[in-house]
């Protein structure tokens, strides 16, 4: 058991050798396996470590005690729940106290929670990919000024999109999560008296400014995601926000390489590097890497390309560290092999192509539903290029059967791309006419 001041060791020794951010993606893929969602970061780990968590939430309980069998929250460092409720917990209308401890955030307020949690992001984004009717947000009205509770609420916001995004594509989101990026404006706008509740509404709102902006462009929605980016961008220049700004940059390389401008790729990739080398992020870094190939790769310059490459895969075998950020949690091997993929086949190298990108599919993570199509799609594709027919058909008809889940744009221009292909070429093999029904009918 630990002091309200005192470090929790005991939960540290339970992370181990792990990374907090490492530690922290081992917590949400216990919460999935149960039906639980939380969202966990390196921040949360470091609260708790530190003390300033002293018992977990309900949610957070269930997946410590499902991550580590017959260990009590106590055997875990925390404190009993009745012990800090005894001290009494911060009503919504105090908005000068302290917070309970036995909570992940601050309680938010209850126009925040309309908002954002039953309004704007998790009700009305998976309404919108469930095709069901949203709460109408439009009726929400930001606070006169900005707290801590409505910081908190900026942040699950992103991290309630990325989740929706990861499972289910950017199709039938894009709409419905403008709302809430809105609203994250108008807290801006609103002003606050603390530096810290300002720096944490910017970068939130950035971040936001940024899943919103990804949400446009996996749905073909280029002018859009352009536009949001370079709000995010300004955002992140106005705050002072290293980070913010890499981040930026990194979405704009991407979407400068998918727009067909892979010049202004490279340069944006380059500046993403610029503003991340003080950030200590080896894993980041080598992202930004793979986007310069990506751009280089478009260019048709092999040698610079595989230079990137290179660099990315050595960054990349430095392993994950503290200072990742947490919207990088989509960057394993998976998606380093996906990336020099698309690298590869950019640069006409199909056969290679195909090979990283069955890689891609085999590793990747199953909650990572949208990328495991996209991957395939992939594969479909080169394999089709490399004059494989069949296990092109074959991959496409799997990418398919991963659709009735995912609804992406980009995915489907793949396959449409893919079928073109084959029935120019190869329609008269059952494999090939078999896919080619499904996908006509799909």
């Amino acid at each position: 058991m630990v002091s309200p001041h005192a470090p929790n060791e005991a939960f540290r020794q339970l992370r181990g050798a792990r990374s907090a951010a490492e530690f922290a993606a081992a917590v949400r893929r216990a919460a999935r396996e149960i039906g639980e969602q939380v969202s966990c970061d390196a921040r949360y780990i470091g609260r708790v470590e530190s003390g300033e968590i002293r018992c977990p939430n309900y949610a957070y309980e269930r997946v410590f005690r499902h991550m580590f069998p017959g260990c009590e929250p106590e055997d875990m460092g925390f404190v009993p729940r009745e012990v800090v409720r005894g001290r009494g917990t911060r009503s919504e209308g105090s908005r000068g106290s302290a917070p309970s401890d036995c909570s992940d955030q601050p309680k938010e307020s209850d126009v925040l929670r309309r908002a954002f949690m039953t309004g704007s992001t998790a009700a009305a984004v998976a309404a919108a990919s469930l095709g069901a009717a949203a709460p109408a947000a439009s009726l929400v009205r930001a606070p006169r000024r900005a707290g801590e509770a409505e910081a908190a609420a900026v942040e699950q916001a992103v991290r309630r999109i990325r989740l929706l995004d990861d499972r289910h594509g950017a199709d039938g989101l894009y709409r419905r999560a403008t709302r809430p990026l809105r609203l994250a404006y108008e807290l801006l706008d609103a002003g606050t008296r603390r530096q810290s509740v300002a720096d944490r509404l910017q970068a939130g709102a950035g971040e936001l400014s940024l899943s919103v902006g990804w949400l446009a462009h996996d749905s073909g929605r280029f002018a859009d995601a352009r536009s949001h980016y370079a709000e995010a961008l300004a955002t992140a220049r106005v705050a002072g926000d290293a980070a913010l700004e890499a981040h930026a940059f990194c979405n704009t390389a991407f979407l400068a390489r998918d727009a067909g401008r892979p010049r202004e790729a490279v340069r944006a990739a380059q500046a993403a590097q610029g503003a991340a080398r003080a950030l200590s992020s080896a894993r980041l870094m080598s992202l930004l890497a793979l986007r310069e190939a990506g751009g280089w790769a478009g260019l048709g310059d092999r040698a610079a390309c595989e230079a990137a490459l290179l660099r990315a895969r050595t960054l990349f075998g430095r392993g994950p560290g503290d200072a990742d950020p947490e919207w990088m949690s989509f960057f394993g091997e998976a998606e380093l092999e996906g990336l020099e993929a698309q690298c590869r086949s950019a640069l006409g190298d199909w056969r290679r192509a195909a090979v990283h990108a069955r890689r891609a599919v085999d590793l990747q993570d199953a909650h990572f539903a949208r990328n495991t199509a996209l991957f395939t799609a992939q594969l479909a594709g080169d394999l089709a290029r490399a004059g494989a027919p069949d296990a092109a058909a074959a991959a496409g008809e799997r990418a398919l059967d991963l659709l009735a889940d995912v609804r992406s744009a980009r995915i489907r221009a793949m396959l449409a791309a893919t079928a073109g292909l084959l029935g120019g070429r190869y329609g008269g093999s059952p494999s090939v006419a078999s896919f080619l029904e499904r996908h006509a009918a799909d």
